[in-house]
């Protein structure tokens, strides 16, 4: 009967004294006392621990899970300086040319799994109207893990057609079929079975997930079969920018763009504009393009001897949901990376443009009806969205000619139903001047009207870049990478150059839309690279601690033995946005406040802010217990002051937290746990 205290605190079964209700704090019920701090605290960089763990991989696989797309690529680990980029997928859109496949997935009316990607999305589209209605279809739901605030194993996602399903099981789903393509892909190049013990396996989050997000990946990936609990080491979550910056530190000059313009780039001078570098490149892109292996050249590239210690840099990593931005500082020799400030963003992605797209469609065609037409014509929706994304991508800054959009035919025809008067009849109506209907059954879109649809979420990856340049640690940045799918756009290009060329020079890696897959894989070969990182949260245990007059509030005072305790003191790990090299070891000793004490229960809190003092605070959440059982020790000779010493380990995303009694060597373990408290 072991009464799990909130204070962090042990216990032996409770004395029969005063109702818990009556109580406001958690550790008013403790019936005995719990721990309390020891010695001043200390860090220990354990160096050796992680020498054994290095297991040996033959190939190192890296999956970018995206918002709008998704891809692997793969490097072995005998020859590291070549990066295979997955083999094209069936199908592909037209004016849509990239290695990655959409991230959409299709289940049958038993929700068994059925396909993902082009497939997915064709077998959806050409299945009669009233059977689609039956299928569950999921496009660009890795956004609901950024913007659901209490993620749990749990969380639904919704289809097209309305129905809940688990997110776990779909992004689990989503996993397995990128390892069944992997390993299917790397044994029919090897000429041999190629099993999943062989492979090291890399998934990409943005930085700015919180950290259930990240822990909510990791679990999706165990139930996918890439790895275990047990084995957890198979798996690194890599953060996106933090990837794009190893790759753009390994860039020679000719596999970049420099919008600045300072410097000749291809052989271009600045006066000829950004648009004929860029063409120029793409055109050496197309001519590489059959080829889907990359040389890494395993020398630091000439961006980076022009960096010396010391210089920063900013990363901004442009995808389809969110924006993240990082700041690294390079540390010589060897080039390791220190983040600088922690990852800010938001959900600025380039799905905010088609957001914007539909909020036209709502005031032409009326909201109404596109909610309807999305539930009953699902499949005639995502050819509509299909179309416009290939639009998309054809605004530029200076085009004069318009765009057209065609639209379904059903729409067309399920308008007319619907409305009672013709799709022609509703433009004209409308009064949105710069979109008008050409005979050929499309949406005419000036210029003007394109780029309208991109500002507001330009404007937010503009204002957010603004803030950041403020902040003092980042007042003397060297360059701006430019990174991501939707760093392709060129408006996007132009404003970050307009806004801040004068201040450091801007730069886009080729091939931007990979830029992130491939620094994965460098990483997942070498994930030493990254050295230190900025702790996201708040991270302590609840303690008691002697209580002081004046100093402590009354309502936490409690009498034991004649002892005046404080309860519910959040004793401190680490603090938000302090800097943690990985695998940091943080130590802390403790003694359970009443020295007969055999089971010892101390609980882990974190939070966002920095200055907590009681674990009751607003905001603090429980993610760990360790409980320590001490019974059967006695014969052992224990010291008066019996030493439990707690140890907090800071790995890629996942934090390890162990307790040691000391004198008998007694030790439990576990990880942090954001997604069951």
């Amino acid at each position: 009967n072991v009464v799990n205290l909130g204070g962090g605190a042990c216990s032996e079964p409770r004395s029969q004294t005063a109702p818990t209700s009556a109580y406001s704090s958690p550790a008013r019920s403790l019936g005995d006392t719990g721990i309390t701090p020891l010695s001043p605290s200390h860090i220990v960089n354990d160096t050796d621990s992680n020498v054994s763990e290095q297991q040996s991989f033959l190939v190192v696989v890296a999956v970018d899970f995206g918002t709008t797309s998704s891809g692997y690529a793969y490097s072995f680990t005998k020859e590291p300086e070549c990066i295979h980029v997955m083999r094209r997928w069936e199908g592909g859109d037209p004016g849509v040319s990239n290695q990655k496949t959409p991230t959409t997935i299709l289940l049958t009316p038993e929700r068994k799994f059925h396909s993902f990607g082009y497939a997915a999305r064709d077998f959806y589209h050409d299945l009669d109207p009233n059977e689609a209605k039956q299928w569950l279809y999921l496009e660009k739901f890795k956004m609901k893990l950024h913007t659901t605030g209490d993620l749990t194993m749990d969380t639904d996602l919704t289809a097209a057609n309305g129905k809940k399903v688990k997110a776990l099981e779909i992004f689990a789903y989503a996993l397995q079929y990128f390892k069944e393509q992997a390993l299917k892909e790397l044994s029919d190049q090897a000429g041999s079975e190629f099993e999943n013990s062989d492979v090291r396996w890399v998934i990409t989050v943005p930085a700015i997930w919180k950290q259930p997000a990240k822990q909510f990946m990791r679990q999706a990936a165990y139930q996918a079969g890439l790895a275990s609990p047990e084995n957890s080491e198979q798996l690194i979550i890599a953060l996106e920018p933090e990837a794009a910056s190893i790759y753009c530190r390994k860039l020679r000059l000719h596999q970049m763009i420099e919008l600045s313009g300072k410097a000749a780039v291809n052989g271009y001078s600045g006066s000829d504009t950004v648009g004929a570098g860029f063409t120029q490149a793409k055109e050496h892109i197309r001519r590489n393009r059959q080829s889907r292996t990359f040389l890494v050249e395993n020398v630091i590239g000439e961006i980076w001897s022009e960096l010396e210690e010391g210089d920063k840099y900013v990363v901004v990593d442009s995808g389809g949901g969110t924006v993240d931005l990082t700041v690294h500082q390079i540390r010589l020799p060897e080039g390791h990376l220190k983040e600088l400030y922690k990852a800010t963003g938001g959900p600025y992605g380039s799905l905010g443009v088609d957001y914007e797209f539909e909020k036209l469609l709502y005031k032409i065609f009326g909201e109404d009806f596109i909610e309807q037409f999305k539930i009953k014509r699902p499949a005639a929706w995502v050819d509509l969205m299909i179309a416009f994304e290939s639009r998309k991508r054809a605004a530029a800054p200076d085009r004069t000619n318009p765009l057209n959009i065609t639209l379904p035919f059903s729409f067309i025809d399920y308008y007319k139903k619907f409305r009672g008067h013709s799709v022609e009849h509703a433009l004209r109506k409308s009064n949105v001047d710069f979109v008008k209907w050409s005979s050929q059954g499309m949406l005419r879109m000036s210029p003007d009207a394109m780029n309208a649809l991109f500002k507001p979420t330009i404007d937010s990856i503009i204002e957010h870049l603004r803030d950041l340049f403020q902040k003092p640690e980042v007042s003397t940045v060297k360059f701006l990478f430019l990174v991501g799918g939707f760093a392709e756009a060129p408006l996007l290009q132009q404003a970050v150059q307009a806004a801040f060329g004068d201040q450091c020079r801007i730069i886009i890696p080729q091939d931007v839309g990979l830029t992130i897959l491939k620094g994965a894989v460098l990483f997942g070969l070498d994930p030493a690279v990254i050295k230190v990182r900025r702790s996201p949260l708040t991270y302590g245990v609840g303690v008691l601690n002697r209580y002081v007059e004046g100093k402590h509030p009354p309502e936490k005072l409690l009498v034991k033995d004649g002892t005046r305790w404080c309860t519910d003191v959040f004793d401190k790990f680490i603090s938000a946005d302090q800097s943690v090299a990985l695998g940091e070891l943080v130590k802390r000793s403790y003694t359970p406040a009443k020295p007969s004490q055999l089971v010892i229960v101390i609980n882990i809190y974190s939070s966002e802010h920095d200055n907590v003092s009681f674990i009751t605070d607003p905001g603090v959440k429980k993610c760990g217990t360790l409980r320590l059982d001490l019974t059967g020790t006695s014969g052992t000779a224990v010291p008066a002051r019996r030493e439990i010493q707690t140890l907090m380990q800071f790995g890629d995303t996942e934090i390890k937290a162990t307790a040691i009694d000391i004198a008998t060597s007694k030790s439990v373990k576990v990880g942090i746990d954001f997604l069951n408290y």
